[in-house]
């Protein structure tokens, strides 16, 4: 039964952010930095939730558990590495409000046809860029197969975490324990400062905005706010039920794991269909397809 709410999560996030995707590509005046972004989000949580759910609904419904451990690797591979290119993601994003903020022009006055051609290729050789850098940091992981396993032959979740396959090992995982806390700490807790930087930066200029200039701005922070606190707390609300839950049920550990999979995907479309000019693009378009 514990699959039926999370296959029904995983439909409702592939269809919304499906919606997501056609707005933003049929819509040419959606085609600006924020909303690329927004697509690449989308993309990615798209990308992990499949990458997921299915060989979960695969044991929940079909009880296939076993895994062939190239397949696990891969998908430890894609799980991580999805993961960094999300909060890389979500780092550009709040460097853009901060630069659409401090310039509020930028979007109007300023963009020429070139402009808007030099700022998408821009932003595509930033994505490659993240996406590179995601999956060359967590290249180690491929070194699992070469650990000699002598522990038990079964993991922690319904799908392959590193930690978990470190646990199955009876080499030396030194370095491999040491270099994913460093990555750990390198990438997402030095992103999320980076983030939080943006923001008090963000709020030095609002101290000078009028109140309506104020409210306006801060409006358009409001859904990257909560974009970034629902990727965030469900990692963090994980990793400390993997140090301090031990004692706690099995299954406290899978529905964590997967909630921290699933949740961000699903929300979404919801976080960004709530901005005025989403919500005016998703009634129009609704509207001509009646």
């Amino acid at each position: 039964w514990i699959g039926i709410p999370f296959s029904a999560m995983y439909i409702i996030a592939l269809m919304e952010n499906s919606l997501l995707f056609i707005i933003i590509k049929s819509e040419p005046c959606l085609h600006e930095p924020m909303h690329t972004f927004l697509f690449m989000l989308g993309a990615t949580d798209t990308a992990l939730s499949t990458s997921i759910v299915p060989e979960m609904l695969r044991i929940f419904w079909f009880h296939f558990q076993e895994v062939n451990l190239d397949a696990c690797i891969a998908q430890t591979y894609f799980l991580h590495g999805l993961s960094l290119t999300q909060s890389g993601v979500l780092l550009d994003m709040a460097f853009d409000h901060f630069t659409a903020i401090c310039n509020p022009l930028g979007c109007t006055s300023v963009l020429t046809n070139t402009k808007i051609i030099k700022i998408r290729l821009e932003i595509l050789i930033k994505s490659f860029m993240l996406i590179i850098r995601s999956f060359i940091f967590i290249a180690p992981i491929i070194h699992l197969k070469c650990f000699r396993s002598c522990h038990s032959y079964i993991i922690f979740h319904s799908f392959c975490l590193h930690q978990d396959l470190l646990r199955l090992s009876c080499s030396n995982i030194r370095f491999n324990s040491f270099y994913a806390l460093a990555l750990v700490i390198c990438t997402l807790l030095f992103d999320s400062i980076l983030i939080l930087e943006s923001y008090i930066l963000i709020l030095h200029v609002l101290a000078i905005l009028s109140p309506e200039e104020w409210f306006k701005s801060l409006q358009t922070c409001v859904s990257h706010i909560c974009a970034v606190l629902f990727f965030y707390i469900p990692i963090i609300s994980l990793t400390v039920v993997h140090h301090f839950g031990k004692h706690l049920s099995s299954v406290v550990h899978v529905l964590m794991g997967n909630i921290c999979i699933l949740f961000p995907s699903l929300m979404n479309f919801k976080i960004y269909s709530k901005t005025q000019q989403m919500r005016t693009r998703i009634q129009k378009w609704f509207s001509m397809k009646r």
